[in-house]
């Protein structure tokens, strides 16, 4: 097979992350979020760049799930990032997630989600000796649905890879 001097898994990468910038901004427009959508976004509490309080940052040390639905406030989207403010057991806290931290993005509303490869992670890990990856604990009251259980549509580059 030949080398991919290209780099197209990357662009697709971050093809599908300016979707969920894309969505992002629609929500941090005057209107905010049309009708019931809302978003469940997992992302890599460890990555560069990621700003959240130290005791969240040692309650989940590999990934959370924030909800950005009714309760989030001063949401500004950037080129590579966004910010917003979320209430963390009662107190108002600033975050900050680059959109290449993001793992998961689901929209429940009309079961979309979107999946993002962090194979470059894995290899960090088990170059290290860390290849198992536990599962992730939820920030919010309930674990959102996994993206695509009732037919929604998920998109994931392994479907693109060859074998």
């Amino acid at each position: 097979m030949a080398d991919d001097m290209i780099g197209y898994e990357s662009l697709m990468q971050d093809a599908l992350r300016s979707v969920v910038r894309a969505a992002l901004q629609e929500a941090a427009s005057p209107r905010g979020l049309p009708g019931k959508h809302h978003f469940y976004i997992t992302f890599r509490t460890h990555a560069p760049g990621v700003v959240i309080p130290d005791h969240l940052r040692a309650r989940y040390p590999d990934e959370m799930t924030i909800v950005l639905e009714h309760q989030f406030w001063d949401l500004e989207v950037y080129a590579d990032r966004f910010r917003v403010i979320l209430k963390f057991s009662g107190q108002p806290q600033p975050i900050t997630i680059p959109l290449k931290a993001i793992t998961r993005f689901f929209d429940p509303s009309v079961k979309f989600g979107l999946q993002f490869d962090h194979h470059h992670v894995d290899e960090t890990r088990m170059a290290s000796g860390d290849d198992a990856i536990a599962p992730t604990p939820r920030e919010t009251p309930e674990a959102p649905p996994a993206a695509g259980a009732d037919g929604g549509a998920v998109v994931s580059l392994d479907a693109f890879r060859k074998k």
